[in-house]
């Protein structure tokens, strides 16, 4: 059995026990009996649970760690950068912005989602257009202005925060940290990650040429521009949608390819794949820590993200090449 499939189904064990957990695991817990009954549609307080409650936080956090993860992967070949994460070209600072002001405003709770998917439209279609000119790429251009645009979306939002009644901020601030508390809807976002997973996996070979580097891709005859411009538009669809769905969760997109290369794994045709898997894994079992580590109190699944990320790229960067 080669490597790459030993290492798929290891992450399926793992997505199938981390998304178990998160449906078991909590104020109430539910033996693998009662459990597998509410899978089966059998009524009682475990269906109720499972079903209204725990299902869809668990979808979220699966697709949620997917999209995270398969953006990071895109924008690592894209910009040829192995610290490159989705928040890099600073859509969600755009969302982030989006989602303050119409809190801000005390617009309607439907309406939130809509302004913050038009905020980080406007940044996506901002850096691309300062990033593309004359039918070219310039990839420093490209990450500049995201960082710049981050870094100015960052001051406005600190800026709304200061503005904002105290009544309204713990709210921003836990959308900012990263709450999947209060997802019910997720099917959406699945549809945009089995699209855009099959569609880059499928593309794998032609990944593996453009990560050598623009000039040898396009003498092996791949299509740069739109290659690149393919994969700005895919990893920015996806960082849009996680963001919308679970706010600004940080090092999933940054951490989780790595992980996966540290395991063998360097074809895209592979990586894909598999950091999609690991990262639904990896953000479903944050998120069921983040419930039951304080419980009754909640922590923002970004917070722990964070808090498990940073040492995880510390390690990696102390390693000896």
């Amino acid at each position: 059995m080669s490597r790459p499939i030993l290492i798929a189904l290891v992450l399926c064990a793992a997505l199938l026990a981390s998304g178990a957990a998160a449906l078991g695991v909590g104020s109430h817990d539910l033996s693998l009996r009662e459990l597998m009954s509410a899978l089966a549609g059998e009524p009682g307080l475990a269906r109720d649970i499972v079903v209204q409650v725990r299902w869809p936080r668990a979808a979220a956090a699966l697709v949620c760690g997917a999209l995270l993860s398969l953006a990071g992967v895109l924008l690592q070949v894209l910009l040829r950068n192995p610290l490159a994460d989705p928040y890099v070209l600073g859509i969600s600072g755009g969302a982030a912005l989006g989602v303050l002001l119409a809190m801000l405003a005390g617009l309607a709770a439907w309406v939130v989602p809509l302004t913050g998917f038009a905020g980080a439209f406007a940044a996506a279609v901002l850096v691309f257009a300062l990033g593309y000119r004359a039918g070219d790429w310039n990839l420093y251009r490209l990450l500049l202005t995201g960082v710049v645009l981050a870094s100015g979306c960052g001051a406005a939002v600190s800026l709304v925060l200061v503005l904002a009644p105290n009544a309204a901020v713990k709210g921003m601030l836990f959308w900012l940290m990263g709450d999947l508390s209060g997802v019910s809807v997720s099917w959406p976002a699945w549809i945009v990650a089995l699209g855009l997973g099959v569609g880059a996996t499928a593309s794998g070979g032609m990944l593996n040429v453009l990560a050598l580097g623009r000039a040898q891709a396009a003498v092996l005859g791949v299509p740069v521009n739109a290659a690149e411009t393919a994969l700005y538009a895919a990893a920015a669809l996806a960082t849009v949608s996680a963001v919308m769905l679970g706010g600004t969760i940080g090092f999933v997109g940054l951490i989780v390819p790595h992980l996966v290369r540290l395991l063998g794994v360097a074809d895209l045709r592979w990586l894909i794949p598999l950091s999609m898997f690991a990262g639904a894994a990896f953000l479903c079992l944050a998120d069921t820590l983040a419930r039951v580590l304080f419980a009754p109190l909640q922590l923002p699944v970004g917070v722990l993200t964070a808090l498990l990320g940073v040492p995880v790229m510390l390690l990696l960067l102390g390693r000896r090449p």
